[in-house]
């Protein structure tokens, strides 16, 4: 029985090194700590790997974006601050017409992934791996900018990707997605705690 653990713990050490740090990292995120940024890098450079090898495609070149989305994001924490005296970036709400804008650009970035997944991979979960992909872009996007609506689309993305690592039977990472899940909820309560001390800094 310990012989066969230690065989899975080595077979998936990439696949476990990947959810350690993706707990982290949301967990940093959830204090918006400036360590969000580097510790989010490291997880998308394993999870490219994990993903490829379970031909999530669409999940895969999402982690390559993660990559580049947590340099910008660890750059605009750093940098974005106004007045540049504050100690953080504040937490945000979106206003109405950037709403539209992101739903437009969620459709937009779905219907050019799915076409991609559809015609140019053996992907046997297009449609699901192309929303949560999809969301996951913009969703990234408004961490990096400190919008707290961010943490509502995690929930729903966090909840549904739980579900098709189960199909894939890539245990790990479904318990590190449903970790993600609660995390979320509970990173939504604590940003919203921090916007309501900062009321003018929405």
């Amino acid at each position: 029985m310990i012989e066969m653990i230690g065989e899975w713990l080595l077979s998936n050490k990439i696949e476990l090194l990947g959810a350690i740090l993706g707990i982290l990292y949301i967990f940093f995120s959830i204090r918006q700590n400036i360590l969000t940024w580097p510790t989010g890098l490291l997880t998308s450079v394993l999870y490219v790997i994990v993903f490829f090898q379970a031909k999530f495609y669409a999940d895969m070149g999402l982690q390559v974006y993660y990559v580049f989305i947590s340099i910008y994001g660890w750059y605009f924490w750093v940098r974005g601050r106004k007045p540049k005296d504050k100690p953080q970036v504040p937490v945000r709400v979106t206003n109405r017409k950037l709403q539209v804008i992101l739903f437009g650009s969620s459709v937009v970035l779905y219907l050019i992934i799915l076409y991609i997944l559809l015609n140019y991979t053996d992907s046997d979960v297009p449609y699901m791996d192309t929303l949560t992909t999809a969301l996951s872009i913009v969703a990234t996007w408004m961490l990096a900018k400190k919008y707290i609506g961010h943490w509502l689309v995690w929930i729903f993305v966090d909840a549904v990707s739980a579900g098709l690592y189960i199909y894939k039977e890539l245990w790990p990472t479904v318990i590190l997605f449903a970790i993600y899940t609660v995390m979320a909820v509970l990173g939504y309560i604590e940003w919203k705690k921090d916007m309501e001390l900062q009321p003018n800094e929405k």
